[in-house]
């Protein structure tokens, strides 16, 4: 029996679509699709081969990773060391007392990269100007193996013979004085070793009278007894001065050992 709405037009039953049932292109009704076939199940053995090669990759990841966190940490070091700050080892008693020997300094690099020399009073590093070490140690201070290549990568503190700290006392423009009794005077203004200085012979006697070069500074040992310092290289042309181009870093503290540790 045909079924009509109220305006009087033919209604068309439509198939039925539920679940599990659908319409096909022609309208027939037919079964949906189902649940795909299950993946075949790995055997024991297989699964004992794919551990086996999981182990094997990851086993292999581990020196690749050591490596770079090696190279990475070798390469950060060199950073710290040529830009920021460095270890130096205290060979001498030329600044004693205020760096013994065997104290380890921390030297900061970073204001040199900024064009900020050492000033009056500062304890600097600076490297061999030329003839101020006679004998060089040569790399490490030789207390074991090895040690060289440690301080060149800045893994330890270096003694490589080739370094030495003074006391900056006078820079481009200033007139140094020194008196046949070791007293020296800087722009007539005296400059006194630090209390509890060691006393001793005088290493420089003869009196002089020296205006330091622009670009240069006129350095002394604390220990003023026992320092080859400017005094001793009066005759190098410079009135004993040494380049500021030389200069390491300004040491800034001592940091080991603990019993001597200060700031500078």
């Amino acid at each position: 029996m045909r079924l009509t709405n109220p305006s009087g037009r033919r209604r068309r039953s439509r198939p039925w679509s539920g679940p599990g049932l659908r319409a096909g292109s022609s309208g027939a009704i037919g079964p949906g699709p189902g649940p795909g076939p299950e993946p075949p199940r790995r055997g024991r053995a297989e699964r004992r081969r794919l551990a086996r090669r999981v182990r094997r990759r990851r086993a292999r990841r581990v020196p690749r990773r050591a490596a770079a966190v090696l190279c990475g940490g070798i390469l950060l070091t060199l950073l710290l060391k040529t830009f920021v700050a460095q270890a130096f080892v205290i060979p001498s008693a030329s600044m004693d007392p205020t760096l013994r020997v065997g104290d380890r300094i921390l030297v900061e690099r970073f204001s040199r990269w900024f064009g900020s020399g050492p000033a009056r009073g500062d304890v600097a590093v600076f490297t061999d100007p030329g003839g101020w070490i006679q004998h060089p140690s040569g790399p490490g201070s030789g207390q074991f193996p090895g040690e060289g290549v440690l301080a060149a990568l800045g893994l330890v503190p270096s003694g490589d013979g080739r370094t030495l700290v003074k006391r900056v006392v006078a820079v481009g423009g200033d007139t140094v004085e020194g008196d046949a009794d070791g007293r020296v005077r800087v722009d007539g203004m005296p400059v006194d070793p630090p209390p509890g200085t060691p006393t001793g012979p005088v290493r420089a006697a003869a009196p002089f009278r020296v205006t330091v070069p622009a670009g240069r500074l006129f350095v002394l040992g604390d220990n003023r007894g026992n320092s080859a310092d400017s005094r001793a290289h009066l005759d190098n042309g410079y009135g004993g001065s040494i380049p500021d181009s030389s200069v390491v870093g300004k040491a800034v503290a001592v940091v080991w050992p603990g019993e001597h540790w200060r700031s500078l």
